[in-house]
Formats: C-alpha cells, structure tokens, sequence
C-alpha cells in the first residue's frame, strides 16, 4: 500500500508499533515483576523491530534507495532529520523514549512535516460512542471534532505501554497542529488508500 501512494506521488512518512512483539515480550518481563519503566523500553525495542523489518520490505519493492529509516535519537534531532527526508524518500520510524506511544511520535512527525493527514492504521476500525466490546448499542462515529475526539479519550485511562485507541498526547498535537487525523482498520490496507481518497469506512477527527 505505500509503495502504490508514493508511485501515485503522495509522500509518506510510517511510523511503526511493536505489535505482537512487544505484547508478548512485555507479557513476560511483567510476569517477572518488571517495573513499568522497563515495559516501556521494551515496548520501544519492539517498534524498532518492527521499523527495521518495515524498511527492510520496503527496499525490496519499487522503492530502493528511496526509504529512509530514521533511527530515533534525541527527539528533536529525530523529527528534524525525519523533515529533511520527507518527500524525497518514505521516511520509516518508530518509538524513542518510555512514556510515549508512537501515536505520539506519529503526531510529533506529521507535525514536524507539516502533513495534511495523519492515517491511524490498528485493530480499531473507528470511534465508538462506547466500547464495542462492552456495549452492544455502541455505534460508531464517522465524524468528530478535535475537542470531541479529546473529551472521548478523557474518559478512558491512558496506561503507558497500553494505548487502546489513542494517545491522549498525540490528540492535543493534532489539535494544536490542525492535522487531520482519520482511524482507521489497518488489517485490511485498502482502508489506507480509503482514507487517502477520502471514502474509508473508519473515523475522521478534524
């Protein structure tokens, strides 16, 4: 799917999560009493996993020579040098520090490139008025405004390590920035190119 957008002359910038990686891996280190300081660290091993692999695929496509993996340092210098990437290659990412999810780190970049849109791709396939697992009735909301996306993850506890749909950190940058962010099921990547061309089946918050 991101080689399609860039042949069609987006430019792209992935950020990457641990996925199973980091459930399992952080899965054991708490069952032998890690700390949760240590189960962040963890979890920004498994997102660097998973970005290596990512930029590793991607070389062996269309896209050779033209992927760049930032490789997170001191935050400032990481976001400037993803800006300087951006547009001339896929700049390919993940996390850098404990306490931040890379919902936060994806904001951090679409802010530092100035980006018009911000495509949360996860096992969520949207904003509910409750959670879908608990509540049958719940629905989901096609359309919310930034405030309204706040006041929604306000009302659920933000665990480091255990974002369940996004960062409430990453949501006060996407206000601030007025980036358009839409959310959308990444287990089918048509949703992707769905929401790029503006018809996906998932969340727009702007």
């Amino acid at each position: 799917m991101v080689v399609a957008l860039w042949k069609k002359g987006h430019k792209v910038a992935v950020v990457c999560g641990g996925g199973k990686a980091c459930r399992d891996y952080r899965n054991i280190a708490k069952a032998l009493g890690a700390e949760w300081e240590a189960l962040d660290w963890i979890g920004v091993a498994a997102t660097h996993l998973s970005a290596s692999t990512f930029a590793a695929a991607l070389e062996q496509t269309g896209l050779a020579g033209k992927v760049h993996w930032v490789r997170l340092k001191p935050e400032r210098a990481a976001f400037v040098e993803a800006k300087k990437a951006f547009g001339r290659k896929v700049v390919v990412a993940a996390g850098y520090e404990p306490g931040h999810s890379t919902d936060y780190d994806s904001a951090m970049i679409a802010a530092a490139v100035k980006a018009d849109m911000l495509i949360n791709a996860s096992n969520i396939d949207g904003v509910y008025t409750a959670d879908p697992k608990k509540d049958p009735q719940a629905s989901k909301m096609p359309k919310l405004t930034y405030d309204g996306f706040l006041r929604i993850l306000r009302q659920n506890e933000q665990i480091p390590g255990e974002y369940r749909l996004f960062d409430l950190s990453a949501a006060k940058i996407i206000k601030k920035a007025k980036i358009k962010t839409i959310l959308v099921d990444g287990r089918d990547p048509d949703e992707i190119a769905r929401a790029v061309a503006g018809n996906h089946n998932g969340t727009t918050v702007e």
